[in-house]
C-alpha cells in the first residue's frame, strides 16, 4: 500500500511506501484524495514511479504546468508501446515523455516548428519504436484532438528507445546520428545502388545498430586474434578498406579504436551488402 503525501493534480500524487517516495500516475487518482489516504498497488491503471529527492521536486514542478490529461495520454502511449514491443520500459519515461509532449503542444499552439534533424535515422534504425511513436500521435489525436506532425513520432520513438536500455547514458538520438553517418559512408564507398528492402541491407543495418551500441558502451568484440581478420581482409580488400574507413572515422571523431574482431564481422556484412 502507498500512503499519499501530496496530491499534485487529479492524475498525479506523491506517495510513499516503506518510507520510499513514489510518483503515482493514474486517471483520477488524485480526485477527492488528501494526504494520509492510501493507494493500492495492484491496479493495472496506475503507474508507480520511484523518485529521488531531485526528481520528486521536478515532478511537483511538472504537475503545476502539465495538465492531467497529458499525464493520462502519456500513460496510454507507454502502455501501448510496451505491449507492441513486448518489453517493460524504464519508469523514468513517464515524466520525461509527459514533459516532452507538453512542450510539443505549447510549440504547436505558438506556431513554432522545430525540425528533427535525425528523423530519417530514427525512422530507419528504430522502426519498431517509430511505429510505437506513430501509434502515440494517433492516441494524442483521439484523446486530446491535437494533430501532431509525423516528426513527433520520431521524438516519441527516441524516448521509447532510451527507456528500453538498462544503461543510464544510452542516447538513441546520438546513436541514430552516428549510424546514419556510418551507413552513408559504407554505401558511398560501395558506389552502387542498393536495394534497401533486401534482407542483406536489413541485416547490415541491424548489425550497424548493435555495432554502434557496443562501441559507445565499451563492449566491443575483442578476442585478441587477428588471424581471421587478416585472412578475410586479404580475400576481400575492397570491403576491408570500407570497414577501415568506418573504424578510422570513429577513432578520429570519438577517440576509440575498433578492434579487429569487430572489423571482421563488419567486412562480412559489407561483403553481403555488396551482393544485395
Amino acid at each position: 500500500m502507498f500512503e499519499i503525501k501530496k496530491v499534485l493534480n487529479s492524475s498525479v500524487v506523491l506517495a510513499t511506501r516503506d518510507g520510499d517516495p513514489f510518483i503515482v500516475l493514474g486517471k483520477g487518482i488524485g480526485y477527492g484524495k488528501k494526504p494520509g489516504d492510501v493507494v493500492a498497488d495492484s491496479s493495472d491503471n496506475q503507474v508507480f514511479v520511484p523518485v529521488s529527492g531531485q526528481s520528486g521536486s521536478v515532478a511537483k514542478e511538472m504537475a503545476l504546468t502539465v495538465a492531467p490529461e497529458v499525464f493520462d495520454v502519456t500513460r496510454e502511449i507507454v502502455g501501448q508501446a510496451e505491449r507492441l514491443l513486448g518489453v517493460t520500459l524504464s519508469k523514468s519515461i513517464y515524466l520525461v515523455l509527459a514533459d516532452h509532449l507538453n512542450f510539443a503542444f505549447d510549440r504547436l499552439r505558438d506556431g513554432i516548428r522545430i525540425t528533427n534533424r535525425v528523423f530519417w535515422e530514427i525512422k530507419t534504425y528504430y522502426p519498431d519504436e517509430f511505429r510505437a511513436g506513430l501509434m502515440g500521435i494517433q492516441l494524442v489525436r483521439e484523446r486530446l484532438g491535437i494533430e501532431l506532425p509525423e516528426e513527433e513520432a520520431a521524438n516519441i520513438a527516441f524516448h521509447i528507445a532510451n527507456a528500453r536500455s538498462d544503461a543510464e547514458d544510452y542516447d538513441a538520438m546520438r546513436y541514430a546520428k552516428v549510424m546514419g553517418k556510418l551507413v552513408n559512408l559504407v554505401v558511398l564507398s560501395l558506389n552502387r545502388p542498393l536495394d534497401t528492402k533486401s534482407i542483406h541491407y536489413l541485416r547490415f543495418v541491424t548489425h550497424m545498430k548493435y555495432f554502434v551500441e557496443r562501441y559507445f558502451s565499451g563492449a566491443m568484440l575483442s578476442e585478441q586474434d587477428g588471424l581471421s581478420y587478416g585472412q578475410l581482409a586479404a580475400d576481400r580488400p575492397r570491403e576491408a578498406q570500407t570497414a577501415r574507413k568506418v573504424a578510422d572515422y570513429l577513432a578520429a571523431t570519438y577517440g576509440t579504436e575498433v578492434p579487429d574482431d569487430e572489423l571482421t564481422y563488419l567486412i562480412v556484412h559489407i561483403a553481403r551488402l555488396s551482393r544485395a
